[in-house]
């Protein structure tokens, strides 16, 4: 196991073992001892689901209120009208086959790919390199579109995805901690709330069964459902 931190020790002290409103949860985690730099902020989902049933899994994203405290960095599989469209909305990288081939031979600086349905037989072959980091564009995500132009403008401004894991939940980004509190909560009732509306009609019981916030250094805040 790896050693704590004093800082993370101190943190993990002050942090009660109940769950907080978010305005008093997001106080809390303001008050921890700083990192040396910007930590993410992160919330944690832990949904009432079965992730072993395939239909109950979710994968979407979400544009946040206030941004999550950068840009992304932005690639489209376009050619054309649609190519040129990519990159006056800001994608760093446009291409087709010749992009494809550049991310099989290694690499891979980018957050996310977005492309046009056509730009599939391109991108069908990089499954086994994007899908374990969660970069695949899909349908779902919003990230395979005719409308590039808009869908890469809206992820470069901090639009997030998100997907469940074999634990049947969703971790995602919400912010940077120099970010105002009430940002923060306003971008973290933006996920839940869009995460409650893609319940599975099969899922049973309470949805989301459990929150917590963290930031990149500190121990997780327990919420209370928002």
């Amino acid at each position: 196991m790896a050693k704590q931190s004093k800082r993370y020790r101190a943190a993990k002290a002050a942090c009660p073992a109940e769950a907080q409103d978010l305005d008093v949860g997001l106080k809390l985690l303001s008050g921890f001892p700083k990192a040396k730099f910007d930590e993410t902020v992160e919330v944690c989902l832990r949904l009432g689901i079965d992730p072993k049933k395939t239909e109950q899994l979710i994968r979407g994203a979400v544009s946040l209120p206030h941004g999550i405290g950068k840009k992304l960095r932005v690639i489209a599989f376009a050619e054309g009208d649609k190519a040129e469209e990519a990159r006056k909305a800001g994608a760093s990288e446009v291409g087709a086959a010749d992009l494809a081939q550049k991310i099989l031979g290694g690499w891979l600086d980018f957050d996310v790919a977005v492309a046009t349905p056509d730009m599939m037989k391109h991108v069908g072959k990089l499954g086994k390199v994007l899908g374990p980091q969660g970069k695949m564009p899909t349908p779902k995500s919003g990230t395979v579109t005719m409308d590039v132009g808009t869908a890469v403008r809206e992820f470069v401004q901090g639009k997030i995805e998100f997907r469940t894991d074999a634990g049947g939940n969703v971790h995602a980004p919400v912010g940077k901690r120099s970010m105002e509190p009430a940002k923060l909560a306003d971008n973290i009732r933006a996920l839940v709330h869009h995460v409650n509306g893609m319940r599975p009609a099969s899922a049973k019981g309470v949805f989301i069964t459990k929150a917590v916030v963290s930031s990149t250094m500190s121990p997780g805040v327990q919420l209370k459902v928002v």
